[in-house]
């Protein structure tokens, strides 16, 4: 008989973009529970300074960025978050086009997911990212 395990580890998921459609994308591509014993409670940031107080507020395990947000765009404020925070959040940013990952990769993003999302490969994505900030382990860039 195998055990079940009842712990579940709870992470605060920063969505920033300033179109509202985008940010339920990204909530839906994730879900509420993305793999077993992985919770995801979420924060919404439409412009950059909500972004930064929330970060500033809250302990925050990712901050899942749009490319494409306006005016400040999400490539941009992970680029802008590793340099001004001695321990960013996790970053990851979502990319209209393949020929943007040369600017995601100049965004030092610890991931890069490319729209329309995928649910399984975002929600894996995710996870893997939350996991290995739990873990303490340092993630090289991925691309979804």
């Amino acid at each position: 008989m195998r055990s079940v395990s009842t712990s579940t580890a709870e992470y605060a998921v920063l969505l920033y973009s300033h179109r509202p459609a985008v940010i339920e994308q990204m909530r839906s591509a994730i879900g509420e529970a993305p793999a077993e014993g992985v919770r995801i409670e979420y924060a919404v940031a439409g412009a950059y300074d909500e972004a930064v107080a929330l970060i500033d507020k809250y302990e925050i395990d990712l901050v899942l960025l749009d490319g494409e947000a306006q005016p400040a765009g999400g490539l941009g404020i992970a680029r802008q978050l590793r340099d001004e925070f001695d321990e960013p959040p996790t970053l990851a940013v979502v990319v209209a086009r393949d020929a943007d990952r040369w600017l995601a990769a100049w965004s030092r993003a610890d991931a890069v997911l490319k729209h329309p999302l995928n649910p399984v490969t975002t929600g894996q994505t995710v996870v893997d990212l939350l996991v290995n900030r739990a873990a303490g382990s340092a993630p090289a860039q991925r691309a979804a």
